[in-house]
């Protein structure tokens, strides 16, 4: 794994700032931010769509960048609570969603309180592939 460098921490603080522009107080249907730079240096962010099938922060993420012509991605990470002050890991169906579109983009993840770097495709090992 990974130390961040200062792009990584600029990248966090996209997160929070979505996060924080969008927290939805009342009926906690927006609680994640995530951003993600793509090999070109421009950054996409997303928070969370709560509902019974929802889409998660990363999701929307990966979805606008996608939608903006992007297919080179580079780091992803996504944060949690009003002022994004908790960095969390992917869920499961985002793990396989990362897998599939980028798996060999880093992601940020905390380690025993310790911001670090790890590939999408060890977060999910035997994930189901198409190859």
């Amino acid at each position: 794994m990974d130390l961040l460098s200062k792009r990584d921490y600029e990248l966090i603080a996209e997160a929070q700032k979505a996060i924080r522009l969008k927290y939805d107080q009342k009926h906690y249907n927006h609680t994640v931010g995530a951003a993600v730079r793509c090999k070109n240096d421009k950054v996409y962010v997303g928070v969370n769509l709560y509902s019974l099938h929802g889409a998660c922060a990363e999701q929307v993420a990966i979805g606008t960048a996608i939608t903006n012509g992007e297919r080179d991605f580079d780091v992803i990470v996504s944060v949690r609570g009003k002022e994004g002050e908790e960095i969390i890991p992917p869920c499961g169906n985002c793990r396989q969603i990362l897998y599939d579109y980028m798996p060999d983009c880093d992601i940020i993840v905390s380690v025993c309180g310790e911001l670090k770097k790890i590939k999408a495709k060890e977060l999910l090992p035997f994930s189901y592939s198409v190859e």
